[in-house]
C-alpha cells in the first residue's frame, strides 16, 4: 500500500510540473488517503503482532 502512495504523489508532482491541476490534486488527495489507511494498518498490526502460543 504504501507503493501505491509513493505512485500517486509521484503523479501528482509531474502532473503538476506539467500545469495539470486538476489531477494534481486528485492524486495527491488519493495518496494522502492510502497514506493515513497505510498507517492505521501498521499501527494495528504493531499492536496485535504475532503472538507465539
Amino acid at each position: 500500500m504504501l507503493r501505491w502512495t509513493v505512485t500517486f504523489i509521484l503523479l501528482a508532482i509531474i502532473a503538476g510540473v506539467f500545469g495539470f491541476g486538476g489531477i494534481a490534486a486528485g492524486a495527491a488527495s488519493i495518496a494522502k488517503v492510502l497514506f493515513f489507511i497505510f498507517i492505521v494498518l501498521f499501527i494495528i498490526s504493531l499492536i496485535t503482532g504475532r503472538r507465539k502460543v
